[in-house]
């Protein structure tokens, strides 16, 4: 039997589709992982359905799976992950081709089906480079977002022990990987609900004390009730990246009500003085929404000056969308027009950041940079500083024709600004 997997969404979907794929090759059955190019007994497609991008990208991803079904490349579509959770069976009336929907507490059951145990501690199919990998430190969020409906399809905060968490960093290392992406849907809020209180700081010190851990990047801190503790670590470890993931979402205070992100404009500027005096250096990636409900013209006009004032490293953008079951969607409307607005919004803010990474990538022209070698493309390769995020962040591209092993550690001399990325030389 061959089973093949693919993967769309968040990186703590890739870390479970990571565990099935393992499990299924301890099973001692065939698996393959990623884009679907031969043909499989079973196609378990782990979905996204946290905005209405994601439902569409999941939707169309099950769409060409149908076709193979169609055309007898696959005997059975499973479908599992966050949009399963949403709509459960009643997926099957969209997709008749489905035969399984899993959500994401019962997906451990298809080696059960499969007549296999899932016992598989630690390990997994790591699947992105060998020398960087995700280590998932909780499920689940017990914050009351109005437009976000993570807590109904993830559950409530749950916490990994740190003692496991440690086992599985050292697992990571033995096979290879340098760099641990640190990922949670609220990293603020880890060890609450084993140890009482915020433990965040503790875990980090603890995986930077293993040995060969070279990088720990941190994704995914709520700036509510922060751990002020976790930047005496950042700064104090040489192995924690200067580099923070923390959605913000916007600046105005009447509508972080609305959102019911419990704060404040002023004390999202007090915490982003504190991180910045506590670990000079650092760069702070962050995203923004736009077209809210109530989200006027004068809001938007004073997120822009927030954005440029504040002048974040790395900043990400997403329109509004209502969410089924969310808060928003059943007590407010949608008022900020879809595409003359939503989209204006959201490329003006994005041209305000693209400003901002030319200026930081001019301003690192003639210097010396620690990258870790990514990836080899087009005769070109592809590198990180400390502070870029594998996928979505700024790159530096290094020509050369020296033979660089990729996942290794390099010093290159920053040459030219291509806009988001940089060229350099070594």
């Amino acid at each position: 039997m061959k089973i093949h997997i693919e993967n769309i969404g968040c990186f703590k979907n890739l870390v479970d589709s990571e565990r099935l794929l393992y499990a299924v090759e301890k099973a001692g059955l065939e698996a393959s992982f990623g884009v679907f190019t031969q043909n499989a007994d079973i196609a378990i497609i782990n979905t996204c359905g946290f905005i209405g991008d994601a439902e569409e990208d999941s939707s169309a991803l099950i769409a060409q799976y149908t076709e193979h079904k169609k055309e007898g490349r696959i005997a059975q579509l499973w479908v599992m992950g966050c949009y399963g959770q949403k709509y459960g069976d009643s997926l099957k009336e969209k997709f008749p081709e489905i035969d399984r929907v899993f959500g994401n507490f019962d997906w451990h059951n298809i080696l059960e089906i499969l007549e296999h145990e899932y016992n598989i501690g630690v390990h997994r199919h790591i699947t992105t480079p060998a020398h960087y990998a995700y280590l998932k430190i909780a499920e689940g969020c017990n914050r009351t977002c109005a437009y976000c409906i993570k807590p109904i399809l993830n559950g409530r905060h749950t916490s990994i022990s740190m003692e496991s968490l440690v086992e599985e960093t050292k697992w990571l290392v033995s096979q290879g990987v340098k760099e641990i992406q640190v990922v949670s849907q609220n990293l603020t809020d880890y060890g609450i609900d084993l140890y009482g209180k915020q433990e965040i700081a503790e875990l980090i010190s603890r995986i930077s004390d293993v040995p060969g851990v070279e990088w720990i990047r941190l994704h995914y801190a709520n700036p509510t009730g922060f751990p002020r503790e976790l930047l005496k670590v950042m700064h104090e470890r040489e192995n924690v990246c200067k580099y923070l993931d923390m959605a913000l979402q916007h600046c105005n205070s009447k509508l972080l009500r609305q959102m019911r992100r419990n704060i404040s404009k002023q004390q999202l500027i007090d915490l982003l003085n504190d991180i910045r005096d506590s670990v000079p250096g650092i760069s702070i990636r962050t995203t923004m929404m736009v077209g809210f409900p109530g989200e006027t013209a004068e809001m938007f006009d004073e997120l822009c000056e927030f954005v440029r004032t504040q002048a974040f490293e790395r900043m990400g953008v997403f329109r509004y969308s209502p969410q089924q079951g969310a808060y928003s969607e059943r007590y407010y409307k949608d008022d900020v027009p879809e595409e003359e607005e939503k989209t204006r919004r959201a490329l003006l803010l994005m041209d305000i950041q693209k400003d901002r990474y030319d200026a930081l990538n001019r301003a690192m022209i003639g210097q010396t940079q620690r990258v870790i070698v990514d990836e080899f493309n087009n005769g070109s390769y592809f590198c990180r500083t400390e502070h870029s995020t594998p996928m979505a962040d700024p790159k530096i591209i290094v020509d050369t024709n020296m033979s660089v092993p990729i996942g290794s550690f390099q010093q290159v001399v920053v040459t030219k600004s291509l806009g988001k990325d940089a060229k350099a030389i070594m």
